[in-house]
């Protein structure tokens, strides 16, 4: 019996002036420390790495060393070799500061099926060097680290891991992004499967938490995302994106349960041991407002759902004020979609998300998000087909505030597909044009395809995986996002730091930003209105040209007016979605008075106000793509 068996380490109870919870290294031994309460008996089981035997069991201290933590060192235990559990009053636990787990079967069901270990080795970080990008700087690509490889199509050698997602970082940089944000790293709490009997016992796939919110091992990297080494790799692919210049955020999901001590050990840990720069805290929400003034993650980004009530920068007690949070909702979601399918009463309040944008916190603008439609998805189905998550269909969002166009799922008519790729093309206008930050899902720039499913939680097959044939078949597109990205980037009114006051402040002639309409100065907001000219003046940035980006989401043409511009500058068409290939080569001018007469049904034109000379033909661009265009649109509401 283990009682009998002679002790391999020795061990030290003495109290420790300072202990942290889980397992520290120290000069000459690992120092254990458990969080139990008073009169429970804590014990430490250490277990062979390899033959998984249990080899040694100690009791913790009676007494506390301080608060609840009981602690004490193993001498000289050779730390590589072993890994641990507690047992809390003869119940096996897990330690929730376990920094490396080592399941042992692959879909463990309780804590008696993972084992803890350790990960002390030192990492060469190689002079590694946060970006620190602005928010108005910042591109955001969200996506989950298994789905976004794992595809056959995918080309990494690694598929679904760490490794495989820092194979991609060059596809990433070349389509302009400069953030990724990750759904959950760290590793999920363990599931019982359904007993005998429960109804969700014949149904795989039904209550699994792949995508992996919720409760977990907080500071443990999820070794199904890894190779071989999880830790390692990591802070390799952390490491990769800083030398392309590009950040990394995480999603981190605390219960209600985790106590705030912990939710701030988590965050300093990523940042110390990962180098991470920032994470979007969801579930207990109310922390940020503790996190906010912490000195160890001043310059940390910190993104939440509703910040706009309590949060300034000179919340962050550390001598100067810092841009670091961002709110982070659906809102911006909702009032795009519903102007992109050409609801009424809508407008108003789309054009101030578009121009929204606080000088205190960032907003994070996106039109898709993990929990709901891909882009594609969300222009092909009026309604959500989620029966293979088995829960027969009822679970997922049932208004999504989306249109499929005249036909439901896959179809082969030329007109529902052209208008498609044009509300595509209109949807991520809408994003990138907007104030904030722009938010991109994987995949959705080339037409990745959930078949309807708006909740994919738990499926780890070719619905959530992101389907890089699609990449082959839908290049067009990909290289639309990747021009739009970049004329974002060229022109800095699209991306200020802080909101348009929409005055002429600076005495330039014109207010930073303006609305029009069917006439010049003014927009119309009515409840019917579905049209909006924007002009924007570059001189608020440091431009001297100027922006008109006109939205047309009626099911019919509409009349626009623009602004007479200075002497010498004249309107050019750059832009127009009604177009397959919607980016002009080279913006081409408008002649004639400052009105387009017949501006195409559901289209987004963008002009650019720059010095050039007149051509003969007026409008040609925009009344030519309106004649050729698909005439079928209106049949089809």
């Amino acid at each position: 019996m283990l009682q009998e068996r002679q002790k391999i380490w020795t061990v030290d109870r003495s109290a420790a002036l300072f202990c942290t919870p889980g397992a520290v290294k120290e000069k000459d031994g690992v120092r254990f420390t458990v969080a139990a309460e008073r009169g429970q008996k804590a014990e430490l089981l250490l277990y062979d790495k390899k033959s998984g035997a249990l080899m040694q069991e100690e009791a913790f201290p009676g007494e506390a060393a301080i608060g609840g933590l009981r602690t004490m060192k193993v001498n000289a235990l050779p730390w590589k070799q072993y890994t641990y559990q507690f047992r809390i009053d003869g119940e096996t636990a897990g330690d929730p500061y376990a920094t490396v787990l080592c399941p042992q079967k692959e879909e463990p069901e309780s804590w008696e099926d993972i084992r803890c270990g350790m990960a002390f080795s030192p990492y060469d970080w190689k002079g590694d060097k946060k970006p620190g990008i602005a928010w108005e700087d910042a591109v955001m690509y969200h996506l989950h680290v298994r789905n976004f490889t794992r595809h056959s199509r995918s080309k990494v050698q690694s598929k679904g891991t760490f490794k495989g997602l820092q194979e991609k970082i060059p596809y990433l940089k070349e389509l302009g992004v400069n953030q990724v944000k990750l759904m959950p790293v760290y590793e999920p709490a363990p599931q019982p499967c359904p007993k005998k009997g429960h109804p969700q016992m014949h149904m795989p796939a039904a209550g699994k938490n792949y995508w992996g919110y919720g409760a977990g091992n907080y500071f443990a990297p999820r070794r199904s995302f890894a190779a071989a080494d999880p830790v390692k790799e990591l802070k390799d692919c952390v490491r990769m994106f800083h030398e392309n210049g590009m950040e990394v955020l995480l999603d981190m999901y605390f219960t209600p349960e985790v106590p705030v001590r912990m939710a701030l050990d988590c965050l300093t840990f990523w940042v110390r041991e990962y180098h991470i720069d920032g994470f979007h805290i969801m579930g207990k929400e109310d922390i940020c407002r503790c996190l906010a003034g912490d000195a160890l993650l001043a310059g940390t980004k910190l993104l939440s759902g509703n910040i706009a009530g309590w949060y300034s920068g000179s919340d962050r007690k550390t001598g100067k004020t810092e841009r670091c949070f961002a709110e982070c909702n659906d809102g911006f979601l909702v009032d795009m979609r519903r102007l992109l399918k050409g609801d009424e009463g809508v407008l108003d309040a789309a054009a101030w998300r578009s121009r929204r944008n606080s000088a205190d916190f960032g907003i994070i603008n996106y039109i898709t998000n993990h929990d709901g439609f891909p882009l594609q998805d969300l222009v092909s189905y009026d309604s959500k087909h989620n029966e293979e998550n088995g829960e027969q269909n009822n679970d997922g969002a049932v208004c999504n505030f989306s249109w499929n166009c005249g036909t439901e799922g896959p179809c082969r008519k030329r007109a529902v597909l052209a208008l498609r790729r044009k509300q595509v093309r209109n949807a991520f206008l809408l994003v990138l044009l907007a104030q904030g930050t722009p938010m991109l899902l994987a995949g959705d720039e080339f037409g990745n395809s959930q078949g309807g499913n708006n909740n994919p939680y738990c499926l780890d097959n070719q619905v959530s995986w992101v389907d890089w044939s699609a990449y082959q078949k839908n290049r067009d597109l990909t290289e639309f996002v990747k021009k739009a990205v970049a004329f974002r980037r060229e022109h800095k009114i699209l991306r200020l730091p802080e909101e348009p006051q929409m005055t002429d402040y600076r005495s330039c002639g014109y207010p930073d930003l303006s609305y029009h309409s069917s006439r010049a100065w003014y927009g119309d907001f009515s409840y019917n209105s579905r049209q909006l000219g924007v002009m924007l003046c570059g001189s608020y940035a440091g431009d001297e040209e100027y922006l008109y980006i006109a939205y047309n989401f009626n099911p019919l043409p509409q009349e626009f007016a623009l602004p007479k511009l200075p002497k010498g500058f004249l309107w050019h068409i750059a832009i127009d979605t009604a177009r397959e290939d919607a980016f002009l080569a080279e913006p081409e001018p408008l002649n004639g008075p400052e009105r387009i007469k017949e501006f195409p049904e559901r289209t987004v034109v963008v002009l650019i106000g720059k010095k050039g000379r007149k051509k003969d033909e007026s409008n040609r661009t925009l009344l030519h793509n309106h004649r050729t265009q698909a005439s079928g649109d209106g049949a089809l509401l």
